[in-house]
C-alpha cells in the first residue's frame, strides 16, 4: 500500500473534479500540451518516472473489498482557489450510484477509452484506468463508489457563513419528491482554468428540469452570500474519469467513436442508466451535511 501511495505523490483537493464547464473544440494544442505536462521539482528531475505499479499491489490481505484501502486523491491537483485559514470550501451535490447491473456496461465503455487514452484516472481512485482495468473484479468494485450530480460550484466561505448558508439551503430544499433521473450521454468537461478534463455521463432527459430547478434555488442561496452562482447553461452530469490538461478534443473523438461503433450493434439510442433521486448533500470542509433526504423504505 504505502510503495503504490509512494508511486502517486502529491496533495488532493475536490474543487476541481466538481467545477467543471462544457469542453470547447477550438481549443489549442499548445494550451492542451502545457497544461497536461506535471511540473517537477529540482530534487526530482535527475530521476527517472516510475513506472506503474503492479496490479498485486491492490490486493489487501484480511479485507472483505479489495477497494476499501485504495488511495484517494493521490495525483497531484491543482486548487481552483488559494487555501486561506478559515476559509472552508463547500460544494453542494446529488449522490448517485451506479446500479449494479449497469456496471459491467460501464466498465467495458470504460476499458475501451483507457485503451485510447491512457492518461486517465477514475475519479477518487487514483491509478492509472488501464492498470485498474486489467482486473475486471475491482474496475466494478470501483463503480460501486459514490458519484455526484454538482449542484453549485466549490467556492471558499468563511466558518460565520456556514450556519447560514446550510439552514437556508435546508428552508428551500427541504420540501422534495422522489423521482428518477437518466444518465443517457457520455459526454466530455474540462475545468475552467483547462487543467483537467472529465469522462462524464450527462443528464439530457429524466430528471434534467428537477435539477436545474434545484441549481436555480441554490444560486439564490449563494447569490445572497455573495458567492459565485451555477454555470448559466447548467449541464448535470456525474464525472466518472479525469485526465490532467485539456484532452478533450482527443476524448471527446475517442468517445464518439466507441459510441458510433455500440451504435451499430444496437438498434436505438437507450438509456445507459437510472437512478433514483434519494437526497442532496453539501460538504463544507471535511464535514458532511444532509441538506434533503428521505427515510428508509
Amino acid at each position: 500500500m504505502e510503495a503504490l501511495m509512494a508511486s502517486y505523490g502529491g496533495s488532493s483537493s475536490d474543487e476541481d473534479a466538481d467545477t467543471v464547464s462544457p469542453s470547447s473544440a477550438s481549443a489549442s494544442a499548445s494550451a492542451s500540451a502545457s497544461a497536461s505536462l506535471p511540473q517537477l521539482s529540482d530534487e526530482t528531475e535527475s530521476f527517472l518516472p516510475l513506472p506503474p505499479p503492479p496490479l498485486s499491489l491492490l490486493d489487501f490481505p484480511n479485507s472483505t473489498s479489495a477497494l476499501d484501502d485504495l488511495p484517494i486523491g493521490q495525483a497531484a491537483r491543482v486548487r481552483s482557489f488559494p487555501h486561506v485559514q478559515g476559509n472552508y470550501a463547500v460544494h453542494l451535490y446529488i449522490p448517485v450510484y451506479i446500479p449494479t447491473n449497469a456496471r459491467k456496461e460501464v466498465a467495458l465503455f470504460l476499458k475501451k477509452l483507457s485503451k485510447l487514452v491512457p492518461a486517465l484516472h477514475l475519479v477518487d481512485i487514483d491509478i492509472p484506468l488501464d492498470i485498474l482495468c486489467k482486473d475486471d473484479l475491482k474496475l466494478e468494485q470501483a463503480l460501486a463508489r459514490e458519484f455526484h450530480i454538482s449542484l453549485s460550484r466549490t467556492v471558499p466561505i468563511r466558518v460565520h457563513q456556514i450556519d447560514s448558508i446550510v439552514t437556508m439551503l435546508r428552508q428551500k430544499l427541504q420540501s422534495q419528491r422522489r423521482y428518477w433521473i437518466d444518465f443517457s450521454k457520455w459526454e466530455t468537461f474540462v475545468n475552467d482554468d483547462l487543467s483537467r478534463t472529465f469522462l462524464s455521463m450527462e443528464i439530457i432527459a429524466g430528471g434534467l428540469m428537477e435539477i436545474r430547478k434545484r441549481i436555480q434555488v441554490v444560486n439564490e442561496v449563494y447569490k445572497l452570500h455573495n458567492l459565485p452562482e451555477f454555470y448559466k447553461e447548467a449541464r448535470p452530469h456525474i464525472s466518472l474519469a479525469w485526465a490532467l490538461g485539456d484532452l478533450s478534443k482527443l476524448l471527446s473523438q475517442s468517445v464518439h467513436d466507441e459510441m458510433k461503433k455500440s451504435m451499430v450493434k444496437e438498434k436505438s439510442k437507450r438509456c445507459i442508466f437510472t437512478a433514483k433521486f434519494n437526497g442532496i448533500e453539501c460538504k463544507i470542509g471535511k464535514k458532511m451535511f444532509k441538506i434533503c433526504k428521505f427515510p428508509d423504505e
